[in-house]
């Protein structure tokens, strides 16, 4: 395990996780299609997934971060707004939280963004804006959306659990700001995602093979 120590949206936190799979992408990496789509079938590694893989290539290439960069604004309202839940999950867990970095794997080929790694476990942040996915996980507490991205982070980071953090400073006013849920380590699940991500890495080196491959004359 390697730990890059940066900020988050800076431009070393970007070069540190260029030419890497990342937990937050784990998902759309060993996404498949649900139907049959032109010359693929149901089942078939989707498009999200193969354009991932070329851009992954494209970095280790060229050593620097590709693709649109992140909106600035919403960058800045993360950090802030990241700042502040990690406060209020400090005072109710009743013990303190760093953010540390980019954790990357050996081979630097996968790593996990880190929103803090206390004792023997993570904190995953999220804020969003969506006011129906606010409702819906105040109603539900469905977390599917962001297993992979928590349990990829346990895999890389070798912790037992992650709790999930959603910080909504706009519904402090009837104590519904912070939603808390702690998800343990899943090896099933884990083992699972690692095989398909170990192929997912095959098909980076597939598109990276392309583009360093000469004309023929």
């Amino acid at each position: 395990m390697i730990l890059i120590e940066c900020r988050q949206g800076t431009p070393e936190w970007l070069q540190a996780r260029s030419g890497a799979c990342t937990a937050s992408r784990f998902a759309d990496a060993v996404s498949k299609l649900t139907r049959a789509s032109g010359d693929k079938k149901a089942g078939d590694r989707s498009g999200v997934s193969d354009r991932y893989a070329a851009d992954i290539a494209i970095e280790r290439i060229s050593g620097i971060p590709y693709g649109e960069p992140p909106k600035t604004w919403l960058l800045d309202r993360g950090h802030e707004l990241e700042d502040l839940a990690r406060i209020a999950y400090e005072a109710r867990a009743g013990f303190l939280v760093e953010e540390t970095g980019v954790v990357l794997t050996d081979d630097r080929k996968f790593g996990y963004s880190t929103d803090g790694m206390p004792e023997d476990g993570l904190i995953e942040i999220k804020c969003p804006i969506d006011s129906i996915k606010i409702a819906t996980m105040w109603r539900t507490g469905d977390v599917s959306e962001y297993m992979h991205q928590m349990q990829g982070g346990m895999w890389i980071t070798g912790r037992k659990w992650c709790d999930f953090i959603m910080f909504v400073p706009d519904l402090a006013s009837v104590g519904k700001d912070l939603y808390v849920k702690r998800i343990h380590r899943d090896d099933a699940f884990i083992d699972a995602m690692v095989e398909e991500l170990l192929a997912f890495d095959h098909r980076v080196q597939d598109f990276e093979a392309i583009f360093r491959m000469r004309e023929a004359a």
